[in-house]
This record gives structure tokens, C-alpha cells and sequence, in this order.
């Protein structure tokens, strides 16, 4: 052993967004001047500095270097304890290796944010919107959700679930139901301002506040055309009964005297005719008493499924090659690790596709429905939509300017194309494959291919954005991303069209 070490103090505590210092003392015991070079290890690893990086001591000699702890205000520094370690490499004695050990305690701390997706709801019997909470501290979030009417009790509330509970860094969907008191049989819709808050022991309510439009029953439109009906209704009876027809008749003055008549001559009768009959119907040639002849029967049409979403029967494709790069790099916390065939959906991938799918849904609520729009372990618009938005994973917003270039356009342009069309034409197709090889490459090699977005890329924000009753800004700002994180695409139910020529190309070598 050739090395004294010291940590003062060796426990510490620190609060995630700022920084404390340790010092550690090391002394020489050798006999020969060394070179120390110094590596924190351990899960805070990255968030620790050791200034200088390296000393040099003679024999008998004491150094002292500086550990700066600075956790970063985020859910991944979590709350508690945490052991670390500085690892001593001497230059001279590489044999002499030693751990110097300590504890570092980051502190709690609490941020919540809510939004209601959508912000105003219509209906005449009932609304329907869903509250996104997202926990940003870094301690389990534990809460209930209330409802309530800011001035007026015109709303009743039914919240499911009525209490969450959201590890750090994850998101939960509350699904509400807003019933009016009374219902609006006639006149203009109202606006009802009412309030979802999320409440924490010890934390005042975070309240969000949303708008309900009530329409009325019947609109103002009926109600004036059956006025109109109704009044031409009573106007025809009032003319019907009133209306007297002028009557003539021809009957003639009855004569004074009845005129003597003579009674008619018998006359003969005749024999009775027996009735005619109807000729029997003739015989048909092949069969007693003329059968009909037996209609042949319609042959099935064989109806071929539609080209999405992608399965296993389809041939191997650079969209399945697409996903399995994205599940080795990772997607959700599911891994494609055992061995595969280059875009095909083989069991391999299956397998994985499906793990991100189910992680996807879970992590989303019932906002994500991957496994029920496109079936588990295949590939359709919303998976592929939801794998592409993994690669924002970790973005609260995605700036692109017009002016200048941007290695994000090609993501968002794919992105933004799988989630908002419905059919696939050649010009699409075009497209899709342009970005997803763009894609590919990164994933593999990082290469990074700029390009200035377009306004055509803008509208097509908007155009996503339309989906929800949200404001169209053109900004991939925080709610888009949490939309086209979760899968959500354009005609969710349908499984989409396809009339582009040379569909399911092939994988990239």
C-alpha cells in the first residue's frame, strides 16, 4: 500500500440544481514520487467533478483534490442516498489501486405539471376530457383529482382514477366526465368554466382550468323550422274544416202519378256452363311438373387484408428494418438483443415490438393504444409514429428555424408524415423512404443529415395539431410531443391505406 486517503466530510447532502464540494486528502507512503490520477465511479458518476484531475506527490507528501457534486434538477437525480467512489490510479504502482468511498444524499424535491387534453369539451349531455400529469421531481408523486365549478355547482364530476401514484419522470392520464345539472332543451350554447386540480399532502391544489360548452337540446334551427311546420299545420286544418264545396245534383222533380209499367217477359233458361279450366302447366323436360331450375351459387370473394399494418406475413422491409435498429438502440426500456433477419418481422422482433408497445400504452394510459390500433407485435401507423417520436424521448419542446439547418427535420418530417395520413400515395412513399434511410443511418453511424425545415413542414405541424382542439401554432412544443409520443394518428381506428406504387421497400444494405 502506497497511498493514504481521506474524504471530509464522508457523508454529504446536496440538493438536486445546485452543488457541494468534498475534499479528499491522499498522502504519498511510498518511497519514490508518484502520479495519481483520479476517476469517480458509481450511479452519480456523471454528475461528479474531481478538480484536479491529477496530482503528483514525493515520498511522505499530502495532496488534497476537490469532488464537486452538482445533480441536475430532473427525475433522473433521484431522492436519498446514493454510495459513490473516486478510484487512485498511482502511475508508478498501478498494482496499488484503491477506492476512496463516500455517501452523497440528494434532497427531494417536488414540480408537477397538468394539462387538460382538450382544453374545451362540447357535448349536450356530457364532456369528456382527459388531464395529463406529469411528475418532473424526483420522488414518487402521490395525489388525488377533484373537480370543481368556479362560481356556479352547474356540473357534476366522475374522475377515473380518482387517486395516482407516478414514479419520477412519468406521466399518467386522469379520464373525466363532466355531466350538467340541468339540460338545455332550447336556445344558444353556454359556456361553463370549470376546474380539475391535482391535490398533494402538504402542497396547495395545482388547479387547471378548462371550459364545457353545453348545447342545447334542440337547436335554434329546429326549433324555428317545426315553428314553421307547426304553423302551416294548424293554417291547413283552420282551411280544411272552413271550406264549403258548391254541390250539384241531378236527380229529377217525382212524378204525381205513378206510371202503370208492364212486368218484363220470363225468359228462358239456359243450361249451366260448366266453368273452364286452365290447361295444365306443361310439363319441363328433366323433371316432373316443371321444377325451376336450381340458380347457381355466388363464389366467395377472397378479401385480402389491407398493406397495413405491417405483419409477418409481409416480405422483409425497410419500415421493420427501421424498428429493429430503433429496439437495438433501445425504445421504452425494451431491447431487441437475441438474433433476427434484417427486416423481416421474425418472432425476434415480435417479441420486442411488443414490449414497446405495451411499455408505450402503459406509460400513456388509455391516451396510447398501440396494442389495439395496430395489434401487438405488428407495425402500423401509430407504432411507427411512437418509435419515431422516441428519438424526442427526452425533449420538452423541438425548435426549428426556417433560416437555418436542423439534423431534426427529417425526423419530424417522418414523424409528423406516418401520423398524420390516412393513405399512402407514390409522393408519400417517396418521402417516408428518404427519411426512414436518413433515419437508419443515424441510429447506425450518427451521421447527422441538416436540412432547413420547409413551410410545407410547418403546415404539417398544424395539420397534426388539428387533430385536437388545440391552438394550430406550428410548434413541436411539449403537448404535440406527448400526442405523437403516445402514438396518436389521423383516423385512429382505420389501419390506413396504401396506393403507392413499389409499397414495403426493401431494407437498406
Amino acid at each position: 500500500m502506497t497511498t493514504w486517503t481521506s474524504l471530509e466530510p464522508a457523508s454529504t447532502t446536496v440538493d438536486p440544481g445546485s452543488s457541494t464540494t468534498v475534499r479528499l486528502r491522499l498522502r504519498n507512503t511510498g518511497d519514490v514520487v508518484d502520479e495519481y490520477r483520479f476517476e469517480a465511479v458509481g450511479d452519480v458518476a456523471p454528475y461528479v467533478t474531481v478538480e484536479p484531475p491529477s496530482i503528483r506527490l514525493f515520498p511522505g507528501t499530502t495532496g488534497v483534490v476537490e469532488l464537486t457534486f452538482a445533480p441536475p434538477r430532473t427525475p433522473d437525480a433521484t431522492a436519498g442516498p446514493h454510495p459513490y467512489g473516486v478510484r487512485i490510479l498511482p502511475t508508478e504502482h498501478p498494482e496499488a489501486t484503491t477506492v476512496a468511498e463516500g455517501n452523497v444524499t440528494f434532497t427531494t424535491f417536488m414540480e408537477v405539471r397538468a394539462e387538460l387534453v382538450p382544453h374545451t369539451v362540447k357535448g349536450r349531455f356530457r364532456g369528456r376530457p382527459k388531464l395529463a400529469v406529469d411528475n418532473l421531481g424526483n420522488t414518487t408523486l402521490t395525489a388525488s383529482i377533484g373537480g370543481g365549478d368556479k362560481s356556479s355547482d352547474d356540473l357534476s364530476y366522475e374522475i377515473v382514477p380518482a387517486n395516482v401514484q407516478i414514479q419520477p419522470g412519468r406521466a399518467a392520464f386522469v379520464d373525466a366526465t363532466l355531466k350538467p345539472r340541468q339540460v338545455t332543451w332550447v336556445g344558444q350554447k353556454q359556456e361553463r368554466p370549470y376546474e380539475l386540480s391535482v391535490r398533494r399532502s402538504g402542497f396547495e391544489p395545482l388547479a387547471v382550468n378548462g371550459t364545457y360548452v353545453q348545447r342545447s337540446l334542440l337547436p335554434l334551427w329546429m326549433m324555428t323550422t317545426l315553428s314553421l311546420l307547426l304553423a302551416l299545420t294548424i293554417t291547413g286544418l283552420v282551411l280544411w274544416f272552413t271550406y264549403k264545396a258548391p254541390v250539384r245534383t241531378l236527380a229529377q222533380p217525382k212524378l204525381d202519378q205513378a206510371a202503370a209499367t208492364a212486368l218484363p217477359e220470363e225468359q228462358p233458361k239456359l243450361p249451366a256452363q260448366k266453368p273452364k279450366q286452365d290447361p295444365a302447366p306443361s310439363a319441363e323436360p328433366g323433371g316432373a311438373g316443371g321444377g325451376e331450375k336450381e340458380k347457381p351459387e355466388k363464389e366467395a370473394k377472397r378479401i385480402e387484408r389491407n398493406p397495413l399494418p405491417i405483419t409477418s406475413e409481409d416480405k422483409p422491409n425497410l419500415f421493420v428494418q427501421f424498428a429493429q435498429v430503433r429496439l437495438v438502440e433501445g425504445a421504452s426500456g425494451c431491447k431487441l438483443t437475441a438474433a433476427h433477419t434484417e427486416g423481416k418481422l421474425d418472432a425476434a422482433t415480435q417479441q420486442a415490438l411488443k414490449c414497446f408497445q405495451e411499455s408505450n400504452d402503459s406509460m400513456y394510459g388509455a391516451f396510447s393504444a398501440l396494442g389495439k390500433t395496430d395489434g401487438l407485435g405488428n407495425l402500423g401507423r401509430s407504432t411507427m409514429t411512437a418509435l419515431l417520436a422516441s428519438h424526442f424521448v427526452a425533449a420538452k419542446t423541438v425548435p426549428l428555424n426556417a433560416d437555418e439547418e436542423s439534423p431534426e427535420v427529417p425526423w419530424v418530417r417522418n414523424m409528423l408524415l406516418w401520423g398524420t395520413q390516412g393513405e399512402f400515395d407514390d409522393g408519400d412513399l417517396a418521402v417516408t423512404v428518404a427519411c426512414t434511410k436518413a433515419n437508419i443511418e443515424y441510429l447506425r453511424d450518427h451521421v447527422q443529415l441538416k436540412e432547413k425545415p420547409s413551410q410545407a413542414l410547418f403546415d404539417r405541424i398544424k395539420e397534426y395539431q388539428g387533430q385536437f382542439p388545440d391552438e394550430k401554432t406550428g410548434v413541436l412544443d411539449e403537448l404535440t410531443l406527448n400526442q405523437v409520443k403516445a402514438g396518436w394518428v389521423h383516423a385512429q381506428d382505420a389501419p390506413g391505406t396504401v396506393v403507392a406504387k413499389g409499397w414495403l421497400p426493401a431494407p437498406m444494405p
